[in-house]
């Protein structure tokens, strides 16, 4: 019998499978496919302290092995996700869920991430820092290492649970900016997010979606997701959790052995909802083929 549980600071999960935000909802779409209490966690739909109607239309556009989505965080704002989606949740997932929190402002991230905090159901926070920072000049607080240390230490000032850093891959040094959160007080990061990717339609010569640009997810980024997550494992003492182009058990394995104590799963649930649960199903006997008796024991193996 594999042990497949794993400890994400004082999140203790079943197993170490988590759905990525952005891909999940709330979870409600999912719940009918399957009992989705069988996941480790799940981090829901990306939150911010306004409701926003995210960007125009069309927001989605087909890649080789992967896709690029321009949502723009769509989401009903946190008010009414604490007193509406949580409640709701508790009704058909009975674990601790993964808040993913984004921003415009240092104040809207400590806001925010002040009222989740306070609700039971959430185990721990999930800082997504690859938004735009409006009141700088439009740069991205993920890209840049002082910034994201101040989004760290704004959060964590105003907070008891664990807090995780969602780091842009969008960058020269990913591990400059994760020692940055670290110093800062980050419990954990999260890594990657979405590369930054484009596509045009030849007919029409225009990009094909309304933003121009949006974020390049799915099999094709798992590489560079793999050796991001490896180079922040060897540089930073704090846990991380693995995502990017994550399509299988073996993926999974992979990704720890890179570093990653939880791994998540992304595009993958765009494209079979059922992707999850395949994988929880499949991850004994893969980790049987391999001689692996307890999973959390493969964590950073790799030198």
């Amino acid at each position: 019998m594999v042990d497949l549980s794993v400890d994400l600071c004082s999140l203790h999960m079943d197993n170490p499978v988590v759905p990525a935000s952005g891909t999940f909802g709330f979870g409600y779409e999912f719940k009918d496919f399957y009992d989705i209490n069988i996941l480790g966690s799940f981090s829901f739909k990306g939150t911010t302290k306004e409701p926003r109607f995210g960007n125009p239309t069309p927001r989605i556009a087909e890649c080789t092995a992967g896709m690029i989505n321009s949502v723009g965080l769509q989401n009903p704002g946190v008010e009414h996700v604490v007193n509406h989606e949580l409640p709701e949740m508790k009704k058909y997932f009975h674990k601790k869920v993964i808040a993913n929190v984004s921003g415009f402002s240092v104040e809207d991230y400590a806001y925010t991430c002040a009222l989740l905090d306070k609700e039971e159901q959430v185990g721990l926070l999930e800082v997504n820092v690859s938004c735009p920072n409006v009141h700088g000049g439009g740069m991205s607080f993920g890209t840049d290492a002082k910034s994201a240390a101040q989004v760290t230490r704004a959060v964590k000032a105003v907070t008891k649970k664990p807090v995780f850093i969602k780091l842009s891959p969008n960058v020269t040094d990913i591990a400059e900016i994760a020692l940055a959160c670290e110093e800062a007080g980050a419990d954990g990061v999260c890594l990657i997010n979405t590369l930054l990717g484009m596509r045009i339609d030849i007919k029409s010569r225009k990009p094909v979606v309304a933003n121009k640009m949006g974020g390049f997810s799915g099999a094709a980024v798992f590489p560079v997701a793999v050796r991001m997550v490896y180079q922040v494992a060897k540089a930073c003492s704090i846990p991380v959790m693995g995502c990017g182009g994550v399509q299988s058990a073996r993926d999974v394995i992979e990704m720890m052995m890179a570093g990653a104590t939880a791994v998540q799963v992304g595009a993958a649930n765009l494209v079979d909802p059922f992707a999850c649960k395949k994988i929880i199903e499949a991850l004994p006997a893969e980790c049987e083929k391999l001689g692996i008796t307890a999973i959390k024991d493969i964590i950073g193996v790799v030198d």
